[in-house]
């Protein structure tokens, strides 16, 4: 059967056979990313990008994100301006993009550009957990009015009140990033997809999927909605004068972290992704069952995936992909994986090992890939291509880990700062 898989918004074609969950084989094994599905192996680069990319994707959609609708055109609005952000440090731009049919929610893109560049420059895009006001202290960011779970500081009956201002300045230290030479891009996942269990909201409400807005199996569940926001906010900065289209990075923490690295997979314009610790669904290998299982994560949040991925509840082996091959997916772009080592719930070492497996892709393309044969020590980033780094500590984002993600993006983008 014929499948359109979406990437930045040309559809690609592939022709394969879908099996229905009962007939799928068990596969205790990971499953080979160089091995077409008529098990044929993959020998040239031409092979891989032809045709085995668009079976892969076509399995992720199929088994485990949901299809994507299209791409839709978008149309911006530069709502406010500030030429003198950060003490003369930085311009920042608020943008809003709408796009889809009338009604669809528009996503509010904060944008803080490092004034002292003297060409366009590259840039971290990612989506923020509480809302756009909380990255930053500053009142003039207007108050997110999209639904907020509970554990964000300063969040009242699901809203954001004033005291959540700034409650997430680590988490972006966006001050440390223009330093260091790079733009800051975020948006509020919710205004996409609130992240809770309710399909009348959001993209889904909004944008249909083969002419319907109906929850199917294989409907996009909230990471793709999250991902496909993505890639209409990737739509915007390609097009804004200040940004280096060329040098664009997502960068994602924990469920964001999972849906940075589907909108990588599927939008080749997104130059380099990073994945701090995202697990499950992310970048760990779902066949160790480790930390959160495939299990766990669809009890708790049967909303970030399709239906059609419950059926592999306790069931992994029988799985006709595994998170190595999503990596994969990213050849031979930067992928870097980053770690914590209390952070058992995300499987750091399954993490590394999802990596490894990936490796054989990128040296068909004439790339080293990971180029480490074991988990480093803690503090070490390791890699080329692909990278890994495992930090002391628990689940979370901060300077420390900011450190890291500038110090891959640099090797890859070649960026020089004082600091350096």
């Amino acid at each position: 059967m014929a499948l359109c898989i979406i990437g930045c918004g040309e559809p690609a074609q592939t022709e394969m056979t879908l099996l229905p969950f009962d007939q799928l084989p068990v596969q205790e094994t990971l499953p080979d990313p160089l091995q077409f599905a008529d098990g044929n192996p993959v020998n040239t680069e031409s092979q891989w990008h032809e045709k085995r990319v668009r079976e892969i994707r076509t399995l992720f959609s199929h088994y485990m994100y949901g299809y994507m609708p299209p791409a839709e055109a978008i149309q911006t609005t530069i709502d406010d301006v500030d030429a003198h952000y950060l003490d003369g440090m930085a311009i920042k731009k608020q943008v809003t993009i709408r796009f889809g049919p009338e009604g669809t929610p528009p996503l509010h893109v904060l944008l803080v550009i490092p004034s002292s560049q003297a060409s366009p420059s590259p840039v971290f895009l990612g989506t923020n957990f509480y809302g756009n006001h909380s990255v930053l202290a500053d009142s003039m960011i207007p108050l997110s009015t999209q639904w907020i779970p509970e554990r964000g500081a300063g969040v009242e009956d699901n809203k954001a009140t004033e005291a959540s201002r700034g409650t997430s300045i680590d988490r972006w230290s966006i001050e440390q990033v223009i330093h260091a030479g790079y733009a800051v891009a975020t948006f509020y996942h919710a205004d996409a997809d609130p992240d809770k269990d309710d399909f009348t909201d959001g993209l889904h409400a909004s944008i249909p999927v083969d002419g319907s807005v109906a929850r199917s199996d294989t409907s996009w569940g909230a990471l793709s909605a999250w991902a496909y926001a993505i890639h209409r906010s990737v739509d915007y900065l390609v097009q804004d004068p200040d940004i280096d289209a060329s040098r664009i990075a997502v960068m994602g923490h924990s469920r964001n972290g999972k849906a940075a690295l589907w909108a990588g997979a599927t939008d080749p314009r997104i130059a380099l992704v990073i994945s701090n610790q995202s697990g499950c669904g992310g970048a760990a290998l779902s066949r160790r069952k480790m930390g959160e299982t495939v299990e766990a994560i669809n009890t708790r949040f049967p909303h970030w995936f399709s239906r059609s991925f419950w059926a592999f509840n306790n069931n992994e082996d029988r799985l006709p992909l595994d998170q190595h091959m999503l990596i994969s997916l990213m050849a031979p772009r930067p992928v870097l994986v980053a770690s914590a080592e209390e952070d058992e719930w995300a499987d750091p070492e399954g993490e590394f090992l999802a990596l490894k497996a990936a490796e054989p892709v990128y040296k068909l393309l004439g790339y080293s890939g990971l180029n480490n044969e074991s988990m480093p020590t803690v503090h070490q980033l390791v890699g080329a291509e692909l990278g890994y780094h495992i930090r002391p500590g628990g689940h979370g984002v901060g300077p420390r880990d900011w450190d890291v993600f500038v110090q891959f993006a640099n090797s890859h983008f070649g960026v020089a700062t004082e600091s350096n």
